[in-house]
């Protein structure tokens, strides 16, 4: 099949990090934060269980999402680079679809060539002095379902898309017309590996072309 729109994840997909256990290291909270990403990455919990603990918890502040977007870039998954290259090279359309926040991922999309506007994440709020105020509750993405609804919006009818991820909210995108690939080069989880139209082993994220080109 020839996917005309190609959709990734970012945390364990593009780079090796999860961010939100980052800003919880970061805060002193890491192995909690951990647990909890895990279990909703698993299915174990739904992910709106989780989400707004996690960050109300951490409440991250600007200089901490300025110092995750340099991890992000630092971090990220061998021959991803040589992917979103390819892509472009063969007129694919590119999006960014995570439930990480969307100031922290952008400058990896820019190092990308992915536009603004194909970064679907989570917007997070600061105060003026830039301490954590909130994060967008209304946003898809901080909830279980969210990465379906938005491949859902994405997709068209002469275009099939594809969704590729490591966590079981990648899983969920599976629909008519979208398919889905599981990338087991940071975090190899067996529900994703039973969900996946296709799963790769990694480590480098280039195996997924096969499926794509």
């Amino acid at each position: 099949m020839s996917f005309g729109i190609v959709c990734f994840d970012c945390d364990s997909t593009l780079s090796r990090i999860e961010g939100i256990d980052e800003l919880a290291g970061r805060v002193g909270l890491g192995e909690a934060m951990a647990k909890l990403t895990d279990a909703a990455m698993n299915g174990e919990v739904p992910l709106e269980a989780v989400y707004e603990k996690r960050l109300s918890l951490i409440r991250p502040d600007a200089d901490s999402i300025d110092w995750l977007a340099g991890l992000y870039i630092a971090e990220m998954v061998e021959g991803v680079a040589d992917v979103f290259s390819a892509l472009a090279a063969h007129g694919k359309e590119v999006h960014i679809v995570s439930g990480g926040l969307r100031q922290a991922i952008l400058p990896l999309a820019g190092f990308l060539g992915v536009p603004e506007n194909h970064v679907h994440a989570v917007d997070i709020y600061f105060n003026g002095d830039g301490s954590y105020r909130d994060f967008d509750q209304s946003s898809p993405l901080a909830r279980t379902g969210g990465k379906a609804q938005i491949c859902r919006d994405l997709k068209r009818a002469e275009s099939p898309l594809l969704m590729i991820g490591d966590g079981k909210t990648d899983m969920e995108a599976k629909q008519d017309g979208v398919s889905v690939i599981g990338f087991g080069g940071v975090a190899a989880r067996p529900i994703v590996r039973e969900l996946a139209d296709h799963f790769v082993e990694g480590p480098s994220l280039a195996s997924v072309l096969m499926h794509i080109l």
